[in-house]
């Protein structure tokens, strides 16, 4: 039941009483939680932190919190895998189509070398994140206004902002703005010219959606297909919203000059010479069973500066891609760091599928400029091709390659320029290891613009989380390239959550984000050197020197009194868990109260990786609408550790056992701290925590109620897998059927709260999935509350959706866990 603007308190008893919590009327206004629920809901999130290139000033970015319904309502178009707001052409959800794009509420320039902050005068409309220049001088960032998306630039001295006129940005494929080489021209993509009205069908069908396939065989993932083409109508619409014209825009002159002919392109990337751009456009014939990800593509080389495109590869339409493969044919292009101008790339030679049994799976070819030419071949990988990251020195670069089979990673340094010399393995390391994680390499920019890992002399920089059996500490090391071992110049303390940013522009100096449970997050600047040896702990111990270069402060003081401890134990087959447990404000020791369980189960290919805890206690805390419980006296038992151990060929074949002895092993271990009321728990998750939600309900009695947000609970409809599992529902019938609780539907006799978002696209969480599984449980007695949030997509974006989605857990969990019988 939709609650009105009233006293949630007093609704919560009137239902109750009625007993309509289950079936009530939908009423028209959205609900509101308590007001300090609400206050704490709205507060700003700490602001994002971007070193600019050179390490002269810092960025930070501001996100808006919510947006209201009125903006996630504003009407859009579903075009093979992409949502466009047709009146701006701006885009109506992310690139992964899993909300509205957050707008900027704030940019402010910090100098490092004086503290000084410059607030930047925002323009009117919807500005996203900043793009810096290569020598960290200038940055610019879209807007989004009512007709258009704009085209701003900023000066990182002054802050102060322009917009670059006779610039209609189109962003509907991404890779919109792009700054060229190391000069002060950006590469855009725009919405061409005299392009006319966009077609209309006056609203009737012009034919029916007609599929066919011609008895060829072949895999084809239910998570490709997203807002698919429907019509011949939506072909003409993908094709003239897709199209773009490129063109250089010199930021000094404000002038634009256009590139080439328009064309669906897709991906756009300039070569370091900033003369040369790799286009991948789309072309028809347009699929309606996969998105434009897996249409048909023609990849070129552009010169900027004659309009010429030379042809790399034209590539088919790739609607049969095995589940966790990759298409034939050349794929993955990237410029070479180091060259002017040099493609390299990837082709599998297992036809995409790991389930091929094949000495090498990839090779690398390489393809230099003018690209008329045969390329080279550089490398045969094992396993699955990753990439290259490039350092300053040629013949140096880092390879990567993944066996997804076994959850696998290999790292070797090469030179790729002496392609029969064999590489020096690096490391050798499960892809769930985190204990053992080395880190990411460190990057910087060359005077080109393209990004290399940073060196100095014969080292290069690791940043890592630094997982450990006490939580996450994050250091910073340097790696020597001759001996391969590692310095650690930097680890967080244990009183803190402290992560390296980037170098500043004098020599020894560096970034870090600090905070800790009770400190919001700010940036520090730490000198290299500053650690002293402590014998008695066997670790660096930093000095005080390090100095606060900004001071945010706490949007939310009463968050304070909440405390939380990292907490390990065993599951019963002895595989090592953690989670986070969350005390309310005013908890006194030995009380026994209420508790909510938030988890989202990991697949792991071993025990081993299973048991690694993850996180740390000493982050900021900040509540997302399920932690909202706190304010309420619940306990929160958070990031519950729910691995689902084994083979990837077929760990689901324990999938319910698993889960079941993970829930009881964090129920036990709340219970046992003396902490959590055994006879008041309840469990709630999101997505794939949902459907996990959903089955505890149906098969164990360790909870009072459920809310289950956005699951898929029927998973015959994701056929050819899902999350780890590869087998199809044909070859696996018994593992699909186990894993839904849609039927197990009958024995939901405990309360459980369904929430989705009406516009999810998400493949496999289709809003479906809860209004059948909704019906289910009704129709078999069972009690059951269905809310589908209006112009949701799978992560819920609006205000009021957010206020709706905390009202009614909180309802539920009054009414089924906290005050039950």
């Amino acid at each position: 039941m939709l609650i009105r603007r009233t006293s949630l308190a007093a609704a919560a008893v009137a239902v109750a009483t009625a007993g309509l919590l289950a079936a009530g009327p939908a009423l028209a206004d959205y609900a509101k939680p308590p007001e300090h629920l609400l206050r704490v809901l709205k507060a700003p999130p700490p602001p994002a932190p971007n070193v600019a290139p050179g390490g002269q000033r810092l960025l930070l970015t501001t996100a808006q919190t919510y947006p209201s319904i009125s903006r996630v309502a504003q009407p859009y178009l579903k075009l093979a895998g992409v949502r466009l707001e047709p009146k701006n052409r701006s885009r109506h959800d992310t690139p992964g189509g899993y909300g509205i794009p957050a707008c900027v509420a704030d940019f402010t320039l910090v100098d490092i070398g004086s503290g000084k902050e410059t607030k930047v005068n925002l323009p009117q409309g919807c500005a996203t994140g900043a793009l810096w220049s290569a020598d960290g001088s200038h940055f610019a960032f879209q807007n989004a206004v009512d007709t258009s998306v704009q085209l701003w630039v900023g000066d990182a001295a002054t802050g102060q902002v322009k917009q670059i006129p006779n610039v209609q940005l189109n962003p509907i494929f991404g890779n919109t703005v792009q700054w060229l080489g190391g000069s002060q021209k950006l590469l855009v993509k725009l919405v061409p010219a005299n392009q006319g009205p966009a077609p209309s069908n006056g609203g009737v069908p012009t034919g029916p959606d007609a599929q066919e396939s011609l008895g060829s065989s072949g895999e084809s993932s239910t998570y490709e297909a997203r807002d698919t083409l429907t019509s011949v109508h939506d072909e003409k619409l993908f094709a003239y919203y897709g199209a773009s014209q490129l063109a250089v825009v010199d930021t000094a002159a404000g002038s634009v000059r256009p590139v080439g002919q328009p064309a669906l392109f897709n991906d756009v990337s300039a070569a370091p010479d900033g003369v040369h751009v790799l286009t991948e456009s789309i072309k028809a014939p347009y699929s309606h069973a996969v998105t434009y990800q897996r249409f048909a593509n023609d990849v070129a080389v552009l010169d900027i500066t004659s309009g010429k495109a030379t042809p790399i590869a034209s590539l088919p339409l790739a609607d049969r891609v095995p589940v966790h493969g990759v298409p034939e044919g050349p794929r993955g292009f990237d410029w070479r760091a180091t060259d002017p101008a040099t493609l390299v790339y990837a082709e599998a030679l297992d036809k995409g599928d790991w389930k091929v049994s094949v000495p090498h799976r990839d090779r690398v070819l390489m393809l230099k400029a003018p690209f008329n030419g045969k390329p080279v071949e550089i490398a045969r990988t094992a396993q699955r091709f990753e990439g290259y990251a490039w350092t300053a020195d040629p013949a140096v670069a880092f390879q990567y390659e993944n066996d997804e089979n076994r959850h696998w990673v290999q790292t070797r340094i090469v030179d790729v320029d002496q392609p029969k010399k064999e590489g020096r393995l690096l490391w050798d390391m499960s892809s769930d290891e985190l204990y053992g994680d080395p880190g990411n390499l460190v990057f910087t920019r060359l005077p080109t613009g393209a990004q290399v890992v940073r060196q100095d002399g014969n080292h290069v920089f690791l940043s890592g989380r630094g997982a450990s059996p006490q939580g996450d500490r994050p250091f910073l090391d340097r790696l020597d390239l001759g001996s391969l071992k590692s310095e650690r110049l930097f680890r967080s303390s244990a009183d803190a959550y402290e992560q390296f940013l980037g170098f500043s522009n004098t020599p020894g100096r560096y970034l870090t984000w600090h905070q800790s449970v009770i400190d919001p997050p700010n940036a520090f600047i730490r000198q290299q050197g500053d650690a002293v040896a402590d014998a008695k702990a066997g670790e660096a111990q930093f000095a005080s020197s390090a100095t606060a270069l900004t001071k945010l402060a706490d949007p939310t003081p009463e968050v304070r009194q909440i405390k939380k401890q990292l907490v390990t134990y065993k599951r019963a087959d002895g595989v090592d868990l953690s989670f986070t447990l969350y005390t309310p404000p005013g908890y006194k020791e030995g009380q026994r109260v209420p508790a909510i369980l938030y988890a989202y189960p990991a697949d792991f290919a071993n025990a081993a990786q299973a048991g690694q805890v993850s996180g740390s206690q000493q982050t900021f805390t900040r509540l997302q609408p399920y932690r909202l419980m706190l304010l309420a006296g619940y306990a929160i038992i958070d990031n519950a550790s729910f691995p689902i151990v084994g083979d990837p060929k077929n760990a689901y074949d324990t999938y319910l056992e698993q889960l079941e002895a993970d829930a009881k092993a964090a129920v036990d271990k709340a219970v046992e701290m003396g902490v959590v009321d055994r006879n008041r728990i309840g469990v709630t998750g999101h997505s794939h925590g949902g459907l996990m939600t959903a089955n505890l309900i149906a098969h164990t009695n360790l909870f009072k109620a459920g809310v289950a947000t956005s699951g898929s609970y029927n998973k015959t409809f994701t056929p050819f897998g899902f999350q780890n599992e590869r087998r199809s529902v044909w070859q696996a019938q018994d593992v699909y059927l186990k894993a839904s609780p849609f039927f197990y539907a009958d024995k939901i006799k405990l309360p459980l709260l369904l929430v989705h978002g009406e516009d999810d696209a998400n493949p496999g969480t289709e809003p479906f999935q809860s209004r059948k599984l909704y019906q289910a449980i009704r129709g078999n007695g069972g009690t059951t509350r269905l809310v589908m949030l209006p112009n949701e997509p799978h992560w819920y974006t609006a205000l009021e959706s957010n206020e709706q989605l905390v009202a009614e857990m909180l309802n539920w969990f009054d009414t089924y866990v906290k005050n039950a019988k």
